[in-house]
C-alpha cells in the first residue's frame, strides 16, 4: 500500500516541468478604508466516521490542534455515537454501547464510552455537533448482520446500524435521557450551545439508510422530541443529505412545516470529485472544486426558496474535495501535500461569495477530515494529521483563524470569478486570489495559487496596494509572512526528501513536526500617507498570509 502510494506521489512529481523561468505578474489591491461585514469563520466545523479515534493518543492530540484555532467555537461531528459495540474503532465505524435491553425488553442505558468522548472534546475547547445515530442493535428493525463488512473498495456498508427503529417511542425516550444526562453533566447553558441533528444522508438509501423517506421524516420528529423534551432550549436541525442533486432539502422544509416540526438550522453536505488524469504529458490528479460548488448550489436554491426557512442558519455537514475519508486512490493524492491546503483556501470564499449570491446564512462548513490512528505514516487518506503531524490542509486552518475582524475588499487580477469557477473549474490559467480582514490596527492579507491540475507550474508575482490603511499604522514596520508550499509548513515534502521511512525514528520524527510548523518570516514595509506597496512570491498550489500591525 505504502510503495503504492509512494509511487503516485514521484509520478506526480516527475511529471512535465513547465517553464519555471519566468513568473505570472498579479496586481492585488487591497482598500482597508472600506470594513464591511464581520468576518465569518464558516471554517470552524470538523468531523470524522470514527468517534473513538477522538480518545486515542493522535486523536487527543489533533482535537488539541482544533480546539486552540478558536476556542470553544469550534464544533466536531462524527457518526455512531448511538451505535452498538464495545467502543473499538474501525474504518467508517465506532461504537459506544449507548443503549440494550435487558431480558424483558426494558432500555439499559450507559453513558460510559460516549462521556469519554466528550469529555475529551470539552477539555479541548471543541464543542459537538451532535449527529443523532446510528440505530442501536437492540431497537433496529434489521439487527443481524449488525456491524458492516466496509472496507475500502468493497464489502457492505449498510447493515443493522442503518435501520430504522422498531420502536419509535424508545428511540425518543433514550434521547431524552441522554441529552438530560449531558445537561446534567456539562451544564444547561453549555449543552444549548451545541447542534442537534439526526442521522446521516438518509437520501443514499445504498449506505446510510435502510429505510423510506416518510420513516426518515418520522425518525426525525422524534429525535428533535427528545432533544426539546430534555432542553427546550436546544439547537435543532437537519437534515444533513447528502448533495446528490434531488429534491429531499425540498421534500424535508415541506415536511418540518406542515409537522411543526422546530428546526433552527439547515444542513446538507457538498462534495467535489477529484480524478486521475492520464495523457500524454503523464499522470496527475485534477480536483473537482466545480463539482462541489455546484452540490452546494443546488441546496441554496431550495433553501432560497422558501421564505419560511431562507434566513435559517445552514450548516454544510460536510465539505470536502471527494466523498470518502477513508478510501485510498490515485485521485486520492492530493491529501499530503499542498493541493489540499490551496484548494481550501481557494474553495471557501467561493462558498461565501455563493451563499450571498443566493441570500440564504451560511453558517458553517464542516471538514469531513480527522486522523486515523496507528497507520502509515502519509497513508493517503483525507486526514488533518498523519501520525500526530500536522499536514498542510490543517496548516491552512491555522491560517484562516489569523482572519479576525472585518472584511475588506481585495482585488486580484489574476482571480478567476466565481462563475468561472463553478462553469469550467480552475483549467487553464491558474487562480491567485487574495482576500483581506481588518482588525483595528490590524490589516491580514490571504492569497492563494490554485489550479484543479496538480502539475508544475510558475510561480506568482503578487504586487500588493494597500490602500486606507489605519493611521497607526504609518511609519516603517515589519509585515508577518506566512507561508506553506512545497518549501514550508509541509512535513509530506519533508517525509519523501527523507526516503519515506515507514517508521520515522526519533530524530526523524523530530524534523518532521518541524517541518510541520508554521515559521513566520518578516518583512519590511513603508506606510507612507495611508499607502503601501509590497511584493510577494506565491508558488503554484501554495498560500501566503501577510500581517500588518498587532
Amino acid at each position: 500500500m505504502l510503495k503504492s502510494l509512494l509511487a503516485i506521489a514521484l509520478v506526480a512529481s516527475a511529471a512535465p516541468a513547465v517553464a519555471q523561468d519566468r513568473t505570472i505578474p498579479v496586481n492585488i489591491v487591497v482598500d482597508a478604508s472600506k470594513p464591511g461585514a464581520p468576518v465569518n469563520p464558516i471554517w470552524r466545523f470538523f468531523g470524522a466516521d470514527e468517534p473513538n479515534y477522538a480518545t486515542m493518543k493522535d486523536g487527543r492530540t489533533t482535537l488539541a490542534t482544533l480546539g486552540q484555532l478558536m476556542p470553544d467555537h469550534v464544533y466536531f461531528r462524527t457518526h455512531n455515537l448511538f451505535t452498538s459495540g464495545d467502543g473499538t474503532a474501525a474504518f467508517k465505524w465506532g461504537s459506544t454501547n449507548i443503549y440494550t435491553e435487558d431480558a424483558a425488553g426494558h432500555p439499559v442505558y450507559n453513558w460510559t464510552i460516549i462521556d469519554h468522548i466528550f469529555d475529551t472534546y470539552h477539555a479541548r475547547h471543541v464543542k459537538p455537533y451532535v449527529e443523532l445515530g446510528f440505530m442501536p442493535e437492540a431497537l433496529s428493525t434489521h439487527p443481524e448482520p449488525y456491524q458492516h463488512d466496509f472496507r475500502p473498495g468493497s464489502g457492505a456498508l449498510r447493515t443493522g446500524w442503518a435501520y430504522p427503529p422498531k420502536d419509535y417511542g424508545k428511540w425518543e425516550n433514550l434521547i431524552t435521557a441522554w441529552v438530560a444526562h449531558c445537561v446534567a453533566r456539562y451544564g444547561r447553558a453549555e449543552v444549548a450551545s451545541w447542534y442537534f441533528e439526526t442521522w446521516n444522508e438518509a437520501n443514499l438509501p445504498q449506505y446510510y439508510w435502510g429505510g423510506t423517506q416518510d420513516e426518515f421524516f418520522r425518525l426525525h420528529d422524534a429525535a428533535v422530541r427528545g432533544v426539546r423534551r430534555a432542553l427546550p432550549e436546544a439547537r435543532v436541525g437537519g437534515p444533513d443529505i447528502a448533495g446528490a442533486g434531488d429534491d429531499y432539502m425540498t421534500a424535508f422544509l415541506h415536511h418540518v412545516k406542515t409537522a411543526g416540526t422546530p428546526t433552527d438550522f439547515l444542513s446538507f453536505h457538498a462534495k467535489g470529485k477529484p480524478s486521475f488524469i492520464k495523457d500524454g504529458a503523464g499522470s496527475h490528479v485534477r480536483m473537482g472544486i466545480a463539482d462541489q460548488l455546484n452540490a452546494a448550489d443546488h441546496e441554496f436554491v431550495q433553501i432560497a426558496a422558501e421564505p419560511a426557512f431562507k434566513n435559517k442558519p445552514i450548516i454544510i455537514g460536510e465539505f470536502d474535495p471527494e466523498g470518502c475519508a477513508a478510501c485510498q486512490g490515485p485521485a486520492n493524492g492530493y491529501r499530503n501535500g499542498t493541493m489540499y491546503s490551496s484548494y481550501e483556501a481557494a474553495v471557501f470564499p467561493r462558498l461565501m461569495m455563493l451563499a450571498e449570491r443566493r441570500g440564504v446564512n451560511l453558517e458553517g462548513a464542516i471538514t469531513w477530515a480527522f486522523e486515523f490512528e496507528d497507520q502509515q505514516p502519509f497513508a493517503g487518506f483525507r486526514q488533518l494529521t498523519s501520525g500526530g503531524i500536522d499536514l498542510p490542509v490543517m496548516n491552512a486552518f491555522k491560517l484562516f483563524a489569523k482572519m479576525h475582524g472585518r472584511v475588506v475588499p481585495a482585488a486580484s487580477d489574476a482571480e478567476k470569478s466565481l462563475d468561472t469557477v463553478m462553469k469550467e473549474g480552475v483549467r487553464g490559467t491558474p487562480d491567485i486570489g487574495s482576500t483581506a480582514a481588518l482588525d483595528a490596527n490590524s490589516l491580514t492579507v490571504l492569497l492563494w495559487h490554485y489550479h484543479d491540475d496538480d502539475l508544475p507550474g510558475p510561480d506568482a508575482a503578487a504586487h500588493l496596494t494597500l490602500n486606507g490603511l489605519p493611521s497607526g499604522l504609518a511609519g516603517t514596520r515589519s509585515v508577518e509572512v506566512y507561508r506553506i508550499d512545497r518549501d514550508h509548513a509541509n512535513a509530506y515534502a519533508a517525509w519523501l526528501a527523507m526516503g519515506a521511512p515507514l517508521a520515522p525514528t526519533d530524530a526523524e520524527r523530530a524534523t518532521l513536526l518541524k517541518a510541520a510548523e508554521l515559521q513566520p518570516a518578516t518583512m519590511p514595509i513603508t506606510v507612507a500617507g495611508r499607502h503601501a506597496a509590497l511584493t510577494v512570491t506565491v508558488p503554484r498550489q501554495g498560500i501566503v498570509l501577510l500581517r500588518l500591525g498587532h
